[in-house]
């Protein structure tokens, strides 16, 4: 079984996967806009620019994305987006590059779990934790 990850966004998919495209060195591998749907499926035309599918590889899993159709916009929450690394350097880079424009509600810090643990949410409204792992239970 594969889980991958699934971001609806209001109108900002294009940007944001722009964003985290180059934030992870990654390459988006399809998109679609609603546009490119058959002739004769209910695309209203102010949504055919909007993006109906796009994917990328990050780490172990697919991050995928689309734009809901105007008029169905919901705020993105609920959940967080956890990357971990052992590089520290890498850790507090990604830190920096999707927290910009975003809001921290925690800065990167050692915890009693973590050596180096933050969290926020990005420009786009997408939560994330970054840290190193810390001690693993045996």
């Amino acid at each position: 079984m594969n889980t991958n990850l699934h971001l609806v966004f209001p109108g900002t998919c294009r940007e944001a996967f722009a964003f985290y495209e180059k934030t992870f060195n990654t390459k988006v591998q399809l998109t679609m806009t609603f546009g490119d749907a058959p002739a004769d499926s209910p695309v209203p035309p102010d949504s055919k620019d909007l993006i109906m599918h796009t994917s990328m590889p990050l780490g172990s899993m697919l991050l995928m994305g689309c734009d809901a159709p105007r008029g169905r916009e919901e705020a993105l929450g609920g959940f967080q987006i956890s990357i971990d690394s052992t590089d520290e350097a890498e850790v507090k880079r990604l830190f920096t590059a999707l927290s910009e424009g975003g809001s921290i509600q925690m800065p990167l810090t050692a915890t009693f779990w973590s050596p180096l643990f933050g969290m926020f949410k990005d420009r786009f409204g997408v939560g994330w934790m970054v840290s190193i792992p810390g001690p693993q239970p045996s």
